[in-house]
């Protein structure tokens, strides 16, 4: 009996899976950026604000904002077929703090969310991640309404050093996030000293 061709199928490949931490201060946007970007259904642990906890709250330049992340959120993204990232956003608020080391177990690297009306809240991020050596790359949230400055002014402001990258993002935006996440992951491996390959979405 003839029987025709038979088609190759591609062998499987196990994708690579990376830990990717999204943090900055409180309300800069971290649970938009992951519920931007995942390609399934974002977990999140919001909590609505309450009178309770106004003082410990700083709700200055966020007045509008009802709910806060009280543990993290969680979303995946394939950026190739061979690399999905996992992304962790990490709580905004100092009483939550304590979450931070358990979720930065296993990262390759991590974004921080900047807001350019409240920059102060994106240093404990920052330092946080040179302290511990975690790769980072500042991606500045554009608010609508809120004055924009140059990347030199921003990165003067935040003092960064000359290896991280700063970018501008949209974090409602998909592709403006991928590019960010992009970013931080080409700049983890090259810090890594592994092979960079390039990340192409």
């Amino acid at each position: 009996m003839a029987f025709g061709r038979s088609s190759r199928t591609k062998p499987f490949v196990e994708p690579v899976t990376l830990k990717i931490l999204v943090a900055g201060g409180f309300g800069v946007g971290k649970t938009t950026l992951v519920g931007a970007v995942s390609e399934i259904r974002p977990l999140r642990t919001e909590e609505v604000l309450t009178e309770a906890g106004r003082p410990v709250d700083d709700l200055h330049g966020v007045e509008t904002k009802t709910t806060t992340t009280v543990a993290m959120d969680f979303g995946r993204i394939t950026l190739r077929e061979d690399l999905v990232l996992y992304l962790f956003g990490t709580p905004g608020q100092d009483r939550f703090w304590f979450l931070w080391d358990e979720l930065a177990q296993g990262a390759l690297g991590a974004i921080v969310l900047a807001d350019t009306r409240r920059l102060e809240d994106s240093f404990a991020a920052i330092d946080y991640f040179e302290r511990r050596g975690i790769p980072f790359t500042v991606a500045v949230n554009c608010f609508e309404g809120a004055q924009r400055f140059p990347a030199e002014s921003v990165r003067g402001a935040l003092d960064l050093d000359p290896e991280v990258e700063l970018l501008m993002c949209d974090a409602r935006d998909r592709e403006s996030v991928k590019n960010v996440l992009v970013a931080v992951v080409q700049h983890a491996l090259v810090l890594a000293d592994r092979s960079p390959a390039a990340v192409t979405t």
